[in-house]
């Protein structure tokens, strides 16, 4: 029997660790042949020599265009297409409604929602030329509500969700869809300092803190459980496989129910 995503190209920035990773790791499974993009060398290397043939490694830092062109731009002369890209990358964002300076804000929409822009400004030509793609935000529910992330971040993700519907009405009548998705409390790094701190520790000192987290974030959600990597990436299947094919402009929650909860008082 065969994948779901069978026959498929599939480009997934952020692909180097947390809900990327777990995304090449699904989308892999069910077939597709997966470009995974990243900083981290080491670890980019790593995760395609795991999970085989099918998947590749392409250096790329998303606050660069020139980056974003390069790895959409390598993979269709690789492959002769794109049929999903997954714009995935992001990370915290830096300062705060009493210290943001310019150099904050223009990183932080760089890294959160210029990544995203300029993901379908490169990869719309190629679709458009087969008549047909699938494109997929990470956006977050950080977008939906306040005391969810950052001051910048939750703006940037806010762009990053009506990007999306804007950019799937336009792109529509050319077959491609562009949808996004909310994730609610995930356990990646990135709450406790992002990969970098990861990297930094022991494996049984990771454990510890991945446990606390998801303790943690298990009594933040309905459900009394914390939301995993794979979580968000068999909602992206769904999206970039022919199951998901009249799906189009939508943002898909997945949160555990936490943006039903009632507002919570900021902390401080």
């Amino acid at each position: 029997m065969g994948g779901r995503l069978d026959g498929k190209i599939a480009v997934i920035t952020g692909g180097t660790s947390g809900i990327g990773e777990a995304t090449a790791e699904v989308f892999a499974a069910e077939g597709a042949t997966v470009v995974i993009a990243g900083r981290s060398e080491e670890k980019g290397a790593a995760i395609a020599a795991r999970l085989g043939d099918k998947v590749s490694y392409k250096k790329c830092d998303v606050t660069e265009e020139a980056d974003i062109k390069a790895l959409i731009e390598s993979t269709a002369e690789a492959f002769g297409r794109i049929d999903c890209l997954f714009n995935n990358a992001g990370g915290k964002d830096r300062g705060t409604l009493d210290t943001v300076t310019m150099d904050d804000f223009v990183y932080s929409m760089k890294l959160l929602l210029g990544s995203a822009v300029l993901g379908i400004r490169y990869a719309a030509p190629v679709m458009k030329a087969r008549g047909s793609g699938c494109i997929i935000n990470n956006s977050s529910i950080a977008a939906l509500r306040s005391n969810q992330g950052g001051y910048l971040y939750s703006a940037a993700k806010a762009g990053v969700t009506q990007l999306t519907r804007i950019a799937g009405v336009q792109l529509g009548p050319h077959g491609i869809r562009v949808n996004c998705i909310s994730p609610g409390a995930i356990a990646t790094p990135i709450f406790y300092g992002g990969s970098q701190v990861a990297q930094a520790l022991d494996d049984e000192a990771n454990q510890r803190k991945m446990d606390k987290l998801m303790r943690n974030l298990a009594r933040a959600t309905p459900l009394p459980r914390a939301g995993i990597g794979k979580d968000i990436a068999y909602a992206a299947l769904f999206l970039a496989s022919d199951e998901g094919s009249f799906v189009n402009c939508h943002d898909l929650v997945v949160d555990g129910g936490r943006t039903s909860l009632f507002y919570e008082k900021p902390q401080g």
